[in-house]
């Protein structure tokens, strides 16, 4: 082998042993972003879309409002809460504290930010879904918001003895994985298609736990359809009047998530 060819061997390796470059991963994400969806997707009208930057200012409005009113619970479960895409488990906090006042114990994810899906995320997730299950001695309840009641789906798949049930809130799990207006944001941070996620997964199989799933007719992000599914995806649907953005914070979606803690 010549000189050149050689040192030209181990620059080839030494790229595929570091990673793929600031440069590929930049190319990767323009590529991806030049994608059209295909031609049966069915994402939320554009003034859906609009509709969710109002709900930004829930807390704001929140904090004129009297109390919501929280029923003690009849059973108290355990609770993991799975934020959505791009968003941090604080975003939840209004959620939390509504199911403990009611008595259940609730836990966060314990990754931070939803930043798409990986390997190593889906691990971790297992270890601490396993973890909480033997620290209290029951199975838990997946409460997953959009990305996270995916994520939610698929971790009942995998450990359903550790998920006595899933409940996901406007969750895109049906149809196309680009029914929804928000792919375009995946594809650029993740760096990978929406369709082809780096963990193998099936997102319209029922996981084999009681999985009830929480969509709304005002979704601006992910289409209805999507987040409701088919009969054989999910054991139930319920019906709930917000935004996409407003699931962990609207009031019915937060007694309809207490009314199914107490059937779990």
């Amino acid at each position: 082998m010549r000189l050149d060819d050689y040192n030209e061997d181990r620059a080839r390796r030494a790229g595929e042993l570091s990673g793929p470059t600031l440069r590929d991963m930049i190319e990767r994400r323009v590529e991806l972003l030049g994608r059209e969806a295909p031609e049966d997707a069915r994402s939320p009208a554009l003034k859906r879309l609009f509709g969710e930057i109002a709900e930004l200012a829930e807390p704001v409005r929140r904090a004129f409002q009297p109390p919501l009113e929280v029923s003690p619970a009849r059973h108290r479960r355990v609770v993991i809460l799975l934020p959505g895409f791009g968003t941090h488990p604080v975003r939840m906090r209004y959620m939390a504290r509504q199911l403990e006042r009611a008595g259940h114990k609730v836990k966060r994810w314990g990754l931070g930010f939803n930043l798409g899906v990986s390997p190593d995320m889906f691990e971790a997730l297992a270890e601490r879904v396993l973890s909480v299950r033997d620290r209290y001695g029951q199975p838990v309840v997946l409460v997953g918001w959009s990305l996270g009641g995916v994520i939610a789906r698929e971790l009942a798949k995998r450990h359903p003895d550790a998920v006595a049930k899933v409940i996901t809130m406007g969750s895109p799990f049906s149809g196309t994985p680009y029914d929804n207006n928000a792919w375009r944001i995946y594809h650029l941070i993740t760096g990978h298609a929406v369709d082809r996620p780096p963990v193998e997964a099936q997102l319209s199989v029922k996981p084999p736990v009681e999985t009830v799933a929480l969509w709304s007719p005002r979704d601006g992000i992910v289409s209805p359809r999507a987040s409701c599914g088919k009969p054989g995806e999910r054991d139930r649907a319920i019906a709930i009047r917000c935004n996409h953005v407003g699931f962990p914070n609207a009031p019915e979606c937060i007694r309809t998530v207490l009314r199914e803690l107490d059937d779990a």
